[in-house]
């Protein structure tokens, strides 16, 4: 998730509203370049900053500043307020400004939207949607539009616009924290999601992990001391470790063999999803295990239907080939997609992917065999070796973007002597992205093994949890008892 601090600007100095009253400013007296510069110290290398007197007027006001910011420190910068017109963004994207926030004007006209995207790319044009009781607030959040924010996200579907800005303007500037349920409903419309507004401490950070968003951003946090930015490059092993059942499906339902082969059903996904969620389990992963092998479509409804039943990240799988698989994927509720055999067939698929979604979107499936002495890479399901060397196709998907790898060891599937861990290790050591352990628990103790000794980022799950053998809530005060950071 990218952090990204924020820097408001009033006459060329860093201020700070709360919930966007401008009677309600508060002058830090300090230079933009000065605070950026001390940004870029603390190993940020993007920031957000808004001319807050060109929301107001219609126009930008302090872009000679923002300009200079850029200038003089390198940092890459995506800024708002005023940008009206196609003329004015243009300016700015030409000047080496990394993006243009457009508000007032792309909910008024989204064809500058698209017209603007067409000619400078989905990864250099944002809108921001801000809302105060699930209205749309236009021109610096003086006013309030005619738009709910249903209809706001209905009205950029077709623009080809890839990010959004949500601001929460109760939230904002006011140190209270975030609200998670405001910002569910902005999810899963097939945006990416930045978050503003009410960002105050770690826990907030976390939280907004865990949903899966693209970025938050924060202003006042920072500027009163509340929170220290992360480091932006932190030990895997600090981080919390993740609990995740699996469902493989098959022709609707929830299914579990060995070696994906002698499936037993084990459940209605819908129900089982809800009852994961609900059990504490930190993220859901669902794999069509028979996608692929059918040439079927992934179950599109069974997936909106899940997704609507359960609060916690939500990864699917099977049958990716295209990026518009992605793209309704997300939009019927996915957060992250996996990829399997597409990616082993097609590398350069994962590297599109990942531009126009993001790596946070983007689950690699490894399902390595050892063959010979060697960790060989299989395919469709685990029925066909492509004979590609399991760790270097790892670091390859590292490299074109991915931000997670699921490693299903096939040697270890269904067997329940616990997690390949010899595989795991060479895998973790290899790469610096989170890496899911997958197939062969059959204990509490094999959890905690492959968090200690191949120091995974999760653990994932299936029969185990279907049939009640290991229950969430007890594996995880276990795990803790034994000082495995972990969410509760």
């Amino acid at each position: 998730m990218l952090i990204i601090p924020a820097i408001d600007l009033i006459d060329g100095k860093c201020v700070r509203l709360s919930q966007g009253d401008y009677s309600q400013v508060k002058n830090y007296d300090q230079d933009p370049i000065e605070v950026a510069q001390k940004f870029k110290k603390q190993g940020i290398n993007f920031i957000h900053i808004i001319d807050l007197e060109g929301a107001k007027e219609g126009k930008p006001i302090n872009f000679p500043k923002t300009a200079e910011v850029a200038e003089t420190t390198g940092l890459a910068i995506q800024t708002g307020g005023g940008i009206r017109t196609f003329e004015d963004a243009e300016k700015i994207l030409n000047s080496g400004i990394k993006r243009v926030i457009l508000g007032t004007s792309a909910l008024a006209n989204p064809k500058l939207v698209k017209d603007l995207v067409s000619k400078f790319g989905a990864d250099r044009i944002v809108v921001s949607i801000d809302a105060k009781d699930g209205i749309v607030m236009i021109k610096g959040w003086i006013e309030k539009s005619d738009l709910t924010l249903e209809e706001a996200f209905e009205k950029l579907k077709d623009t080809g616009l890839e990010i959004i800005i949500f601001t929460d303007v109760k939230r904002d500037g006011m140190l209270k924290g975030i609200n998670p349920e405001n910002i569910k409903k902005v999810l899963n419309k097939g945006f990416k999601i930045i978050v503003a507004g009410g960002v105050t401490t770690q826990e907030d950070i976390d939280q907004l992990e865990t949903l899966n968003v693209y970025g938050c951003i924060i202003g006042k946090a920072l500027y009163e001391g509340k929170i220290n930015l992360p480091n932006p490059n932190p030990k895997p092993n600090t981080l919390s470790k993740r609990i995740i059942p699996c469902m493989d499906i098959k022709e609707g339902r929830v299914v579990k063999g060995t070696n994906f082969i002698n499936l037993k059903d084990a459940g209605d996904p819908v129900e089982l999803g809800k009852f994961y969620s609900d059990m504490g389990a930190d993220e859901l992963i669902f794999l069509d295990i028979m996608a692929t092998v059918e040439k079927r479509d992934t179950l599109y409804e069974l997936v909106r239907r899940i997704s609507e039943n359960i609060n916690i990240p939500f990864t699917v799988g099977g049958g990716i080939n295209t990026l518009e698989d992605i793209k309704i994927l997300l939009q019927n509720g996915a957060d992250k997609i996996s990829i399997g055999s597409k990616a082993a067939k097609n590398p350069n698929f994962v590297k599109e992917a990942s531009q126009k979604f993001g790596s946070q979107c983007i689950v690699i499936s490894v399902d390595p065999k050892k063959i010979d002495g060697k960790w060989k890479l299989f395919i469709k399901g685990g029925r066909e070796n492509t004979n590609i060397d399991a760790i270097e196709f790892a670091k390859q998907m590292e490299q074109s973007g991915a931000g997670e790898l699921l490693v299903n060891s096939l040697d270890r599937d269904g067997m329940k002597n616990g997690y390949d861990i010899p595989l795991l290790k060479a895998i973790t050591s290899a790469v610096n992205i989170p890496v899911i352990a997958s197939s062969g628990a059959g204990s509490k103790e094999d959890f905690l093994e492959a968090f200690e000794e191949a120091n995974v980022d999760a653990a994932l799950a299936a029969s185990l949890f279907h049939y009640g053998e290991i229950q969430i809530p007890d594996l995880k005060k276990y795990l803790a008892k034994k000082n495995i950071t972990i969410r509760i």
